[in-house]
């Protein structure tokens, strides 16, 4: 009896140390989360020509279809960090999510106003139907674009639309006056005669980044350090080849119909750099006039040390 006891307990032992073993030697996997912006497209190229496999890094990136499942895929650990526009990375922030901003992102979001409007200019939108999503960086955009002609927010008719296909489909009707769009709706409302009436690169603002959880920052550090790797030479790639070259990923991956490939208009992608600080500033401020969120550290919000000398 002692005897089939002890091989019981030295069975389990073995059986302890082969589990812990496989864990030790498990691939470390960098999880990342994004949508069909245009912010994704360095990220999609990366991983078709197996840039991240060059650099000796597993990533695996989950596509979301729903800001609100993306952000709840990060707060519950599910993802390591994912592209986000600046605006809900500080509410998050603030509301006490551990995270960093490691780069900024190169795509825009446009005013838009249907082309039978007769809007033709920023300052006809007093007293107009604009259609929002409050408290976003749609918000955020279109309140901005209304400071650059002196109006404010109480100068225009907002109306809470937090969809976008449902805001794009109401701009084509007419059922608004006008909206911010990003890509590849921007290029899809173009096609169908609706006008720009401002982009937000136009007015000196980056509104969209990249930002990690703190953990994975420091217990992946060499697997997001090979992941801007992949990142950099991606957008090299994108910048020496032609738009043809990448059209499989822009209508597979952003959702760009075929027939327009060629009136898109790429954002000029650079390599990872931190983000301008005057525009998160001008996001806090926002946030703190909206009293939606209290003081924020801006010493706190970054980490630069994926971006030095790249």
């Amino acid at each position: 009896m002692k005897r089939i006891l002890l091989l019981a307990v030295f069975t389990l032992l073995c059986l302890t140390a082969c589990k812990q073993d496989n864990t030790a030697n498990a691939p470390v996997i960098l999880k990342v989360g994004v949508m069909s912006s245009m912010d994704y497209v360095p990220l999609a190229v990366a991983q078709k020509l197996n840039l991240f496999k060059k650099y000796n890094v597993i990533v695996e990136i989950q596509k979301f279809y729903s800001a609100n499942d993306r952000d709840a895929a990060f707060q519950s650990g599910a993802i390591d960090g994912t592209v986000i526009d600046y605006t809900g990375a500080i509410l998050q922030k603030n509301g006490g999510m551990d995270l960093k901003i490691t780069s900024a992102c190169n795509s825009t979001f446009a005013l838009m106003t249907a082309g039978n409007s007769g809007i033709t200019k920023l300052s006809d939108l007093k007293g107009k139907k604009i259609s929002v999503s409050r408290n976003t960086v749609i918000d955020f955009c279109i309140d901005m674009a209304l400071q650059s002609v002196t109006l404010t927010a109480d100068d225009v008719k907002k109306q809470e639309i937090n969809k976008i296909p449902i805001r794009f489909e109401m701009l084509l009707k007419g059922e608004t006056d006008a909206t911010a769009l990003p890509d590849p709706f921007m290029t899809i409302a173009t096609s169908k005669d609706a006008k720009t009436l401002v982009k937000m690169d136009e007015l000196g603002y980056a509104v969209t980044g990249i930002m990690f959880r703190t953990n994975a920052i420091n217990e992946k550090t060499k697997e997001i350090d090979a992941f801007y790797k992949a990142y950099n030479e991606a957008v090299d790639y994108i910048s020496s080849h032609k738009i043809d070259d990448i059209k499989d990923i822009l209508v597979a991956e952003i959702g760009f119909p075929k027939p327009l490939i060629s009136s898109v208009i790429l954002p000029t992608y650079t390599h990872a750099e931190l983000p301008n600080t005057k525009d998160i500033q001008k996001v806090v401020q926002w946030l703190q006039a909206k009293k939606l969120i209290e003081n924020v550290d801006m010493k706190d919000i970054f980490d630069e040390r994926f971006v030095k000398n790249k």
